[in-house]
């Protein structure tokens, strides 16, 4: 895809004007760093209060007389027991229960479904949907809305100045509200691991409230790369890259993504092989590696047993800045799986010592209910 048919997310300007470094990224142009570069955005998003554009994701609204129990048909959560107010994870599966994408689901009002999916696979997925749930529910695109995420310590904060009533949501909370003078619908979540908020607005408001929330002293804007060595440290997947078509949600480490309700039902896309997994009939799982030597292990290093024997491979990987070193996510055997285990991570031809590790690498920071 040339430059000239990438798409553009309503802050683009704003980016360039504040000397992003601008990207191909899931079809969009995108602001991969600023001038501080990455490691200072990751950092500041650390210690204070990051700003994302993520307007490149896509946003829709699944309406019909039971929206969530048409949706269920899809995806593994349990959506007809999701409360008013709530949003929750889930996957997108095939018929072999691997993971088509992952998403967020919400209620924030009476207006059906509020869904969230990945920008490079938005085309596919609302396609897919919108022909399961024919004549059930409908598919609405929201192609004239942007997403914004503030995540931080002093998130919280920063947001409740504009929009007092975030003050009082918890992780996963989700609300349409009016929050800077438009209809706003935000939720307590984020893909950082720190405590945060996701906020889609109307595309024709989306720079004055980027500019609004940048002229507070504790936020910054972060781009793509930090944002992705932050989900890295949180532990978090990255589709297409932890997970795909031939990836379940259990070998990816996502159980919790298998509602409750769902697994007594059975009633979830791919639930002969899901089921068995859930069993402990696995091949692969995720690990998360502290690489303890050498350089960082990307995508698609080998992972080797202490014998030297292939065994997985590294599906995501770089320099952790909370963390001060190398860490990395990938596949092995069940066996090799347990926190503790020594491995080697191959680069450049030289194995290199990296060890199991519990995820996440840096403490999760989502506020909850006491």
């Amino acid at each position: 895809m040339s430059d000239q048919d990438l798409k553009k997310t309503p802050l683009y300007d704003a980016h360039v004007a504040a000397g992003a470094r601008m990207v191909p990224f899931a079809g969009y142009c995108m602001p991969v760093q600023y001038k501080d570069g990455v490691l200072k955005e990751h950092l500041w998003t650390r210690e204070h209060a990051g700003l994302f554009d993520v307007s490149h994701m896509g946003q829709a609204r699944i309406r019909g007389e039971n929206p969530a129990k048409s949706f269920e048909k899809l995806v593994s959560a349990d959506y007809q027991g999701l409360k008013p107010g709530k949003q929750r994870y889930a996957v997108l599966l095939n018929a072999e229960g691997g993971v088509i994408d992952d998403l967020m689901t919400a209620r924030p009002d009476a207006d059906g479904l509020f869904v969230v999916v990945n920008g490079a696979c938005k085309d596919n997925d609302y396609a897919i949907i919108a022909e399961a749930l024919k004549g059930e529910a409908t598919v609405e695109r929201l192609e004239d809305r942007a997403l914004l995420a503030l995540q931080g310590p002093e998130a919280a904060a920063v947001l409740a100045a504009h929009v007092p009533e975030a003050a009082n949501m918890v992780f996963m909370d989700t609300a349409a509200l009016t929050a800077f003078g438009v209809d706003a619908i935000i939720s307590r979540s984020g893909y950082t691991g720190e405590d945060g908020y996701e906020i889609s607005v109307p595309a024709s408001g989306a720079t004055r409230i980027w500019n609004t929330l940048l002229e507070d002293e504790r936020v910054k804007a972060i781009g793509l790369g930090a944002r992705d060595s932050l989900r890295l440290e949180a532990g978090l997947p990255l589709y297409g890259h932890d997970m795909d078509e031939t990836v379940s949600p259990i070998e990816a480490g996502m159980n919790f993504a298998i509602g409750k309700s769902r697994r007594e039902a059975g009633d979830y896309l791919g639930v002969d092989r899901i089921g068995k997994e859930l069993a402990g009939e696995l091949k692969r799982v995720r690990v998360n590696l502290r690489v303890l030597e050498g350089a960082p292990a990307r995508e698609g290093a080998e992972i080797a047993d202490e014998t030297g024997a292939v065994v997985g491979v590294v599906t995501s990987g770089g320099f952790g800045p909370s963390v001060g070193g190398a860490i990395a996510i990938g596949f092995a055997p069940p066996a090799l799986a347990a926190i503790g285990t020594k491995l080697k991570v191959i680069v450049r031809g030289k194995p290199q010592a990296a060890e199991v590790v519990a995820s996440p690498f840096v403490p999760n920071r989502y506020v909850r209910k006491i």
